[in-house]
């Protein structure tokens, strides 16, 4: 929950184009790199902790979501985000690789007609539509998958 709650709220800096230091394309909305890059600050930390600096991230998220949470817009059913996490490599934390789905609902979360079965609640406003990853060599682990799992809109 900690990895997650860190990469969906990074602060934005407009680049032109293209990725900018840091693992930043806004034009894409996607991060790619080390989780270091993620608050912005290139010092071997994330927002002051090394833990996970080095782990692999990579962030997805929709024009709704970009216009909502940097551009003061509305909160839609198309907001949305994803976080893919690896630390399961010789110089990462040694976490393993998860990958989180996140859609906005709003503040009724699951009286929501947004909110989707099997999800959880997350952020007071949101939910994580896909929990899952591989903990260990061999086992892969499910805390959530909601009916339906696509991104965008009602269904």
């Amino acid at each position: 929950m900690f990895l997650m709650s860190m990469a969906v709220f990074a602060i934005p800096v407009m680049a032109k184009s293209g990725f900018d230091k840091f693992g930043y394309n806004y034009k894409a909305r996607v991060f790619v790199g080390k989780a270091d890059g993620v608050d912005r600050v290139l010092d071997g930390t994330v927002w002051g902790d090394p833990t996970y600096a080095n782990d692999h991230l990579v962030m997805k998220w929709s024009k709704a979501w970009d216009d909502a949470r940097f551009h003061g817009a509305p909160w839609t059913p198309d907001a949305w985000c994803t976080n893919e996490w690896n630390g399961a490599f010789p110089s990462g934390s040694g976490e393993p690789t998860w990958h989180y789905k996140i859609i906005w609902v709003g503040l009724e979360l699951q009286n929501s007609p947004y909110w989707r079965e099997d999800g959880y609640p997350i952020w007071d406003q949101f939910e994580v539509i896909m929990d899952q990853g591989v903990a260990t060599p061999g086992e892969h682990e499910w805390y959530a998958l909601a009916t339906p799992n696509g991104l965008g809109g009602p269904y």
